[in-house]
């Protein structure tokens, strides 16, 4: 068997936690080529762990959000190394974007919420909830 067909081209990454520009993992993702700022369709539910990072789920039809986050292009050997330094629990699925293209993005791996996590969904993303003021605000949103 042939494998022609394999091809090493830079697929897209969808990010809404702390791999985006400015917070903490983001130098996991130097090389990467940021294409821009993107939302989910509204099929998420994102959660804060331990107010640490965000922890996305794929949400009951009808009862999800749209989530901000960043796209990069990455190479699948740079792809490896990004997931090697992600935080436990946290893996790589297909994400649906509003414009109703789909791409990787960094998921929660089980399809229940993290042990003690707080649903922050109402902020629409991870640095939103921040500048809210994080867990002090969950109460304000809701």
């Amino acid at each position: 068997m042939s494998l022609k067909r394999v091809r090493n081209q830079p697929i897209s990454l969808f990010v809404n936690g702390t791999l985006m520009r400015g917070l903490p993992l983001h130098g996991n993702l130097a090389g990467a080529e940021f294409i821009g700022v993107a939302q989910t369709a509204p099929r998420y539910r994102l959660f804060s762990v331990r107010d640490i990072h965000p922890a996305m789920l794929a949400a009951p039809e009808g009862n999800g959000v749209a989530v901000t986050g960043e796209v990069y292009d990455i190479n699948l050997g740079h792809l490896q190394r990004v997931l090697e330094g992600e935080p436990a629990g946290l893996g790589l699925g297909v994400v649906n974007l509003e414009d109703g293209s789909a791409c990787l993005g960094i998921l929660w791996a089980s399809s229940r919420p993290p042990a003690m996590a707080i649903d922050i969904s109402a902020f629409g993303g991870w640095r939103e909830y921040q500048a809210a003021g994080g867990k002090e605000a969950v109460g304000a949103a809701h």
